[in-house]
């Protein structure tokens, strides 16, 4: 059976062919993460260099924008939330705690290389979803961490190995709490490796570098947690009238514990009491204001929002997809300092979070995040909207109103419409190549 070994900060991998986790990384023979030497050693081999952005968003939302994204350029840091506990994740994080690696997992995924036929398997592979019955999905389960299932045809050795090593270790570390039943139904396979390997680490931006080495993502591309941690976060919201809602799947599709897809827009949950005031973080126990916590945000975040040449909040749940990246401490001072373009995408089409907004509700919403304006009053910030929102895209025939005079009110006068596509499940979308060639319009 193949076996790891961490030694000294070494990872070796121990398997039947001559093969190490060192050949997998290439020229890195030490396993760290480090954002300023992986973009460097890009770049030295480029004279001239593609534009770099910033990209706030969810594990969802911008998905659909990312192939057409790395025409432009693959320097992109992607920042995603942690916070997610619906699905599958939800059952990694009842069972093995941490943080949740849906919304990473995702972007990797959509990051990653699709040149070769084996690159193609291995995608596949990471991508797959479990069935939803649960008795099929452990049978299949078990088939996939055998080696036996029909997903491992096209990866070959080296790559197998490696990916089963830590799928393995997952299920090893599902068995060592017998008190936890675990249910496979609906599972990722991917989010299976990033748990395994996050475990292994004791890192999540260990196991994100693993990741990407293995599902070949361009070495400038950075998806980085917003949050670098290996606890359980958990996110409330505030809403208007007082009330307290405790977790970001309650707050944005309550699934009364399913773990199928949900489609957001289209959900039939109940209308929110109230509009939502603010999201914030709390204790994995907490129920009410009293076990609000502040974690500190990513480093690296902070490192790369003062240098990008364009910040950019990706369309998405507003709330619990975009915002939980904006209320830490650190990022609305360096946004507001930089004189970039910093841009907002706005929804096609309402949803939970933001039913009746109009554009300057969604601008507000960000700007009330970034200034930190609902929380505690001796970490607030009053910066004006157009301190963090100089641009505004709108996707063409989307479902809601641009208020011009508003925005003109907050800062913001420069507005652009994006030719957009219409979706039977998902509403007004961009359309991809028109709104890559409009953000190349302004950065480059």
């Amino acid at each position: 059976m193949a076996e790891i070994c961490y030694f000294g900060g070494l990872v070796h991998y121990k398997a039947p062919s001559p093969f190490s986790l060192h050949s997998l990384f290439r020229s890195k023979p030490h396993y760290y993460y480090n954002s300023t030497s992986l973009m460097a050693e890009c770049r030295s081999s480029s004279t001239v260099e593609p534009p770099s952005l910033l990209v706030f968003s969810g594990g969802t939302g911008f998905n659909g924008v990312v192939e057409e994204l790395k025409k432009l350029t693959t320097r992109v840091a992607h920042v995603l939330p942690v916070s997610d506990d619906g699905g599958s994740t939800a059952e990694i994080v009842r069972v093995l705690g941490g943080p949740a690696v849906g919304d990473i997992r995702s972007r990797c995924l959509r990051l990653s290389d699709e040149s070769t036929s084996e690159a193609l398997a291995v995608r596949r592979l990471l991508g797959h979803r479990l069935p939803i019955d649960a008795h099929q999905a452990k049978k299949d389960w078990y088939d996939i961490v055998e080696g036996n299932h029909s997903l491992w045809d096209g990866v070959s050795r080296p790559y197998s190995e490696t990916i089963r090593a830590f799928l393995i270790y997952f299920q090893n570390e599902i068995l060592r709490r017998p008190n936890e039943r675990f249910c496979f139904s609906n599972g990722s396979i991917g989010n299976f490796f990033f748990a395994g390997a996050r475990i292994f680490f004791q890192s999540l931006d260990a196991a994100i570098f693993l990741f990407s080495r293995v599902s070949e993502i361009p070495c400038d591309s950075l998806v980085l947690p917003v949050i670098s941690t290996n606890d359980r976060l958990t996110l409330g919201c505030e809403l208007q009238d007082g009330t307290i809602i405790r977790g970001q799947n309650e707050i944005s599709h309550p699934t009364n514990g399913t773990m199928q897809t949900v489609d957001k827009r289209h959900c039939s949950n109940s209308a929110l009491p109230s509009k939502i005031k603010r999201v914030f973080y709390m204790s994995s126990e907490g129920n009410n204001l009293l076990h609000e916590v502040f974690p500190p945000v990513n480093p690296t975040v902070l490192e790369q929002l003062r240098s990008v040449d364009c910040i950019v909040y990706a369309m998405g749940s507003l709330f619990t997809s975009i915002c939980p990246s904006l209320v830490l401490l650190g990022v609305g001072e360096i946004i507001s300092s930089r004189s970039c373009f910093k841009v907002l995408l706005l929804n096609g089409s309402q949803d939970r979070e933001t039913s009746g907004f109009t554009a300057s509700c969604f601008v507000t919403a960000i700007a009330d995040a970034l200034n930190r304006t609902h929380g505690d009053p001796n970490i607030r910030l009053k910066n004006p909207p157009g301190y963090y929102i100089n641009t505004l895209l709108v996707p063409k025939d989307g479902e809601i109103a641009v208020d011009l005079k508003q925005l003109s009110e907050q800062g913001i006068k420069d507005v652009r419409v994006v030719e957009s596509v219409g979706n039977p499940k998902h509403g007004i979308l961009f359309n991809p190549s028109s709104l890559i060639n409009m953000l190349a319009g302004l950065v480059e």
